[in-house]
């Protein structure tokens, strides 16, 4: 906190920013003006977000659980992983970044739905190895790919959906309604689906259906890469 506080006290505004206050056409109300008058790019950026929040909980909440309860091995195990995925995206995370700014937020985002979708089944075949080396390459190549890629790129793409006048408040309202909807839900929907099934094949479904809507909105969404933004 304190850390991101320095930081942002040091920020300027952004010249496109500058220029609507000189203007004076700043937004009165702009979240009553986002979910009136931009509903479709709203809910274009919760879509973006819902897939990426949904593997991040199954990956560091659920699985906790899933490999200490219902696998019997020590919690070590999966912090562990957690712990060297978490180091991994350090890296990784700039990196998806620059690929993005080179290649495009679409094809990113588009590259970790298919990701998603197709790692949703292995990703708890390889978990009920109970080898510990296996689950902490899985844990590291879901958290890396599956939220990773969608982490790095979403803050820029959703900024970039909207006006200088509504950046914020749009940005910041996508990202959270997403992963309030996605983050807040999944980890309750997981234990029941699993508790109902005695299975994971019903949560895997499920990520593949919220990998889908995330791609739906990835086609809908306008690439942004590379070009200027008022």
């Amino acid at each position: 906190m304190v850390v991101g506080l320095f930081i942002r006290l040091r920020l300027h505004e952004t010249p496109a920013f500058k220029k609507v206050k000189e203007q004076n056409v700043v937004a009165k109300m702009p979240v009553v003006e986002i979910l009136t008058q931009h509903t479709r790019t709203f809910a274009t950026a919760v879509g973006l977000k819902v897939s990426e929040i949904a593997y991040v909980s199954i990956v560091t909440v659920f699985s906790i659980s899933y490999v200490t309860a219902k696998l019997g091995l020590p919690r070590s195990v999966i912090l562990n992983g957690i712990l060297i995925a978490a180091i991994i995206e350090l890296f990784t995370l700039p990196l998806f970044g620059m690929l993005a700014d080179r290649y495009g937020r679409r094809a990113m985002f588009i590259l970790a739905c298919l990701f998603s979708i197709g790692f949703a089944f292995p990703m708890f075949s390889l978990l009920n190895t109970g080898d510990p080396t296996t689950i902490t390459i899985t844990v590291a190549v879901a958290l890396s790919l599956g939220q990773g890629v969608m982490f790095a790129i979403g803050a820029a793409w959703m900024s970039e959906l909207f006006d200088a006048r509504l950046r914020y408040t749009g940005a910041s309202l996508g990202f959270q309604v997403g992963a309030a909807l996605s983050g807040g839900f999944t980890p309750m929907i997981a234990a029941a689906l699993l508790a109902w099934s005695g299975a994971t094949w019903p949560i895997s479904v499920y990520l593949i259906v919220l990998a889908l809507i995330t791609l739906t909105a990835t086609l809908a969404a306008p690439e942004t890469a590379g070009k200027k933004i008022d």
